[in-house]
């Protein structure tokens, strides 16, 4: 997994890539690039209480992945008191949606995107009204996340999730950098100088406290 420690004036920054699939309870498909939750949960739980580490940096370039697994990890990021800053790089799409916004500052370079879509789930689905009531339901868990970490309406949310004048054969909206900051989905437009920057003047006002 894609991590590091660097060691700056203002503190030791721990990064942390969530990269590909995010692997849920059932293996990626060989050769797919994955982050593991499992992998992931105890990291930021031995980041939040180390004593060597000041500030979280996450990186972001994924496609997407399991939700619950996704929404685990995205808990345990808004749950940090340490400072954290998340960076969308080539794409947060999906489940990565969450992920974003779960920081206490978010940030996304003029070239990233990020997928916004109606859930979507593999395998036997059984043509019931419990069924499409399951999925309202955990797109309410969504829905709730991103409005709760982030400035974006809950209305604006849903009318991207469900957009069907955009994409192709498919529902919903694809965000890139300056319009995802616009929609209140991610606080700032910039690049890794402006993230750690940030990271670093979050972590200056912590050790004043």
């Amino acid at each position: 997994m894609g991590s590091t420690t660097i060691e700056t004036g203002d503190g030791i920054i721990h990064t942390l890539t969530i990269v590909g699939q995010i692997e849920g309870h059932q293996e990626a498909a060989q050769g797919a690039k994955t982050t593991k939750y499992e992998h992931v949960l105890p990291l930021l739980t031995a980041v939040e209480e180390s004593r060597e580490v000041d500030g979280l940096l996450i990186l972001l370039n994924t496609v997407g992945g399991d939700i619950e697994a996704g929404l685990a990890i995205a808990e345990m990021i808004a749950g940090m008191r340490k400072p954290t800053v998340s960076l969308v790089l080539g794409g947060g799409h999906s489940i990565g949606v969450p992920l974003a916004v779960a920081a206490q500052e978010s940030f996304i370079v003029p070239s990233g995107a990020m997928t916004i879509h109606p859930v979507r789930l593999n395998g036997l689905v059984i043509g019931v009204s419990q069924t499409f009531h399951y999925f309202e339901r955990i797109q309410d868990r969504i829905c709730d996340f991103v409005t709760r970490n982030s400035r974006i309406s809950r209305k604006d949310f849903v009318g991207l999730m469900l957009n069907t004048g955009e994409m192709a054969a498919d529902v919903g909206s694809v965000v890139y950098g300056e319009e995802a900051v616009q929609v209140g989905l991610i606080d700032h437009l910039g690049g890794l100088g402006d993230a750690l920057d940030c990271l670093h003047r979050r972590m200056r006002a912590l050790q004043k406290k």
